[in-house]
């Protein structure tokens, strides 16, 4: 994967690889940490919970669509809340880990089923998270299904987003896209299925 963000025109050593073990056991997690992995990402608040609870020296990225009811069960554990959309889930996570750092997730696509504020909301949302006392330190992006060239014009977009807001990290890019996201600016990548295969299917 790092061979990949070279490739791709990015620096290894500056694109964090955020490790997603979203639907494998707590052993993968384990063997991923071992493997020198610090930054693992998981996108169910139970799942995150469980994990941390057996898994040492990681740093959790909470990744996917968070309800506000469960902001309490991981808050004492995630290191970076990347899926933070609007204000009401900001206050919750204010509430339960103060000073915690996020990203704001941008749809850039016009896809809100995947989550994401609009990017013409975002400037508002992010000085009101501020506002609330989180450490906002940058964007995260969910390209749509499809061939990854076309996510492009949208990365590039988030990460211009960025740069005017003065936020300098840039989450984008996954296992089919890091490096359409690296060439446009991502400074942290989200990969799950090049590192550990295909996903089981999701119990219950």
């Amino acid at each position: 994967v790092r061979e990949r963000v070279r490739a791709a025109g990015g620096d290894p050593a500056q694109v964090a690889l955020v490790a997603v073990t979203k639907g494998f056991g707590p052993e993968v997690a384990s063997v991923a940490r071992a493997a020198g992995l610090v930054d693992l990402g998981e996108n169910y608040a139970q799942e995150l919970a469980a994990k941390a609870a057996v898994v040492d020296g990681v740093r959790w990225h909470a990744i996917g669509r968070l309800q506000r009811n469960k902001v309490r069960l991981v808050a004492p554990v995630v290191a970076l809340w990347q899926s933070v959309d609007r204000l009401a889930l900001g206050q919750q996570i204010a509430r339960h880990a103060p000073g915690a750092a996020v990203l704001v997730q941008v749809d850039a696509w016009g896809e809100p089923q995947k989550g994401g504020c609009p990017a013409a909301e975002v400037p508002a949302l992010v000085e009101a998270l501020a506002a609330l006392g989180l450490d906002v330190r940058g964007l995260m992006a969910v390209a749509p299904a499809g061939p990854p060239a076309a996510a492009g014009p949208g990365f590039a977009a988030v990460a211009a987003l960025a740069d005017r807001l003065g936020l300098p990290v840039r989450s984008m890019g996954m296992s089919s896209d890091l490096e359409v996201a690296v060439a446009e600016g991502s400074t942290m990548v989200r990969v799950g299925g090049a590192l550990f295969g295909v996903r089981p299917p999701r119990q219950g």
